[in-house]
């Protein structure tokens, strides 16, 4: 659905999508299949994104073939191997596979400095996901799925949730539903949105804890354009993703990270985020206090997101067409 809202058409598809495969199956058949992908394109560079999977897999096929990488979103860490995992490992190896950092804050860029880069090699940038987010948000758009259509979004507070992190599997998630069970009971005039993810796991808990309860709504996933609009129009986010936590500010929406750590640090210092954990106690009274202190939740929507300005594209097209990476 991306690639159609983007208007983009690949030339490969690797198609390695299975039921219930695993990480190690992945790293596999991505790995297969860039080799012949790059083996038959010979690309000048590879440019990977973030911290999934494909994007260690991708960089360690293209590392095979003497291939330079870029590595777009570089430098974030929680310093904590398994959390997020197995983001942060992929991360942290594709930092060290890729000739080329485009960073999106000097944080991150301190980051790989510390760990032996040459700075010649890091460029802050800012983030793509701001680009892409300030792009689909511009557009006119109403909402398809029935239960969005009916809620009244000037009337009512919508806090919209997402949950998925293998970390927080089993009783993390079971506290972070039952706080936002709490907020849902408590103030009526709050809509809980959950698209919840595809995973059994999150989903048996999510029908466990959440189902059944008035004004509160388990749709399913949302492609990317429904839900940056969702994003728009709601009040509070809270979730355990990473990219939200640039995506939501960047909307002028407070956001409650309910992990332990965050690879985004810049976005708590700024005060667009507060971490706050898996206990549903610290969930549920943080929650409460931006539902009623009206200059708390005003102080959160108003500051500035650390992640750029939406022209972090355009700069990274300018260094590779600069071409200062060839030499390295």
């Amino acid at each position: 659905q991306v690639l159609e809202l983007f208007s983009l058409t690949p030339d490969f598809d690797l198609n390695i999508m299975q039921p219930n495969q695993t990480i190690s199956q992945i790293t596999t058949n991505v790995i297969l299949g860039m080799e012949k992908v790059f083996s038959q394109v010979k690309p000048d560079i590879v440019l990977v994104h973030g911290d999934t999977t494909t994007t260690f897999a991708s960089a360690l096929a293209a590392f095979y073939q003497r291939i330079p990488i870029g590595h777009v979103e570089a430098g974030l860490r929680t310093f904590d191997k398994y959390s997020p995992y197995p983001e942060e490992m992929n991360r942290v190896m594709t930092g060290h596979l890729a000739d080329i950092h485009f960073a999106p804050t000097r944080r991150n860029r301190d980051n790989l400095l510390a760990e032996g880069i040459p700075e010649e090699k890091i460029h802050i940038t800012g983030n793509t996901v701001i680009d892409a987010l300030l792009t689909v948000a511009e557009k006119p758009y109403s909402f398809t799925d029935e239960t969005l259509k009916e809620i009244d979004f000037e009337a009512r507070r919508v806090i919209t949730v997402t949950c998925h992190r293998r970390e927080n599997l089993g009783e993390n998630m079971k506290q972070i539903f039952s706080a936002i069970k709490r907020i849902a009971l408590e103030f009526d005039d709050v809509e809980i949105v959950y698209p919840v993810h595809m995973n059994p796991k999150v989903r048996g808990v999510a029908d466990e804890v959440l189902g059944n309860t008035e004004r509160i709504h388990l749709i399913e996933p949302l492609q990317y354009q429904p839900f940056v609009n969702l994003m728009a129009k709601s009040y509070l986010i809270i979730t355990d993703s990473g990219g939200m936590q640039e995506e939501a500010p960047a909307l002028g929406k407070p956001v409650l990270v309910v992990r332990r750590e965050t690879e985004r640090p810049e976005a708590v210092e700024a005060g667009t985020v507060k971490l706050v954990g898996v206990e549903e106690e610290i969930i549920y009274s943080t929650a409460k206090m931006l539902l009623e202190d009206k200059e708390e939740y005003e102080k959160m929507a108003k500051a500035v997101n650390p992640y750029g300005d939406g022209k972090a594209c355009s700069r990274i097209v300018k260094i590779l067409l600069d071409r200062r990476w060839t030499s390295q």
